[in-house]
């Protein structure tokens, strides 16, 4: 009787997701291939589709596990005891790209792009992440109209404008848009906070 084959337990799902940001950081979304990643972690493109299913939900799955750690960063930013523009900096410093190329960028112009022809259940959860990002902003601004801090602004209101503004200017430093810089980008979005929350307070 042929002895049972002793299987190779596969690597945790977060190792796997982890592997593919660094993949992504290192070589390049392009490089990400089921093949590529499976050397990296041991284990074949086909049991990485099984656990996966797609090339799709395995980037959604790894730009939501990529969100969960900013959003813990985020959480520890926005719940110290400085002021509330304090506050608002260091959450645009964390919503712009390091530079060109930044993996977590990378990934979310390639989700998003795929998002054209993809179910809704996944919209959904590209919403979420989204939502996620868009509540503590608006709690923020809240937060700093009620302590006078801000002028009496429309917090949802200022939250997607400024978003809307953070996203397209993060777009141009991702992508390596000559003329513009994460510096740049900075400079223009606090120029936009004094002009929108500081004014007459």
């Amino acid at each position: 009787m042929t002895p049972a084959r002793r299987r190779t337990p596969a690597p945790p799902r977060e190792d796997v997701l982890a592997a593919a940001m660094e993949m992504i950081a290192e070589l390049g979304l392009e490089k990400l291939t089921m093949a590529a990643l499976g050397r990296e972690v041991g284990m074949s493109s086909g049991h990485l589709l099984y656990y996966f299913h797609s090339k799709d939900e395995l980037l959604l799955q790894t730009l939501e596990w990529s969100e969960g750690r900013l959003g813990t960063e985020r959480g520890r930013l926005l719940i110290r005891t400085a002021a509330a523009r304090e506050r608002l900096d260091a959450y645009v410093d964390l919503y712009v790209p390091d530079g060109h190329r930044d993996p977590h960028w990378t990934l979310w112009l390639e989700v998003w792009n795929r998002s054209q022809n993809a179910p809704a259940d996944a919209r959904d959860r590209q919403a979420a992440i989204e939502g996620a990002w868009h509540r503590d902003l608006v709690a923020l601004l809240a937060e700093g109209v009620s302590r006078g801090e801000f002028r009496a602004v429309d917090p949802d209101r200022v939250a997607a404008r400024l978003r809307a503004l953070l996203d397209g200017f993060s777009i141009h430093v991702a992508i390596g848009l000559r003329g513009t810089d994460r510096a740049q980008i900075l400079g223009h979005v606090r120029e936009f906070l004094d002009e929108n929350l500081l004014a007459d307070v």
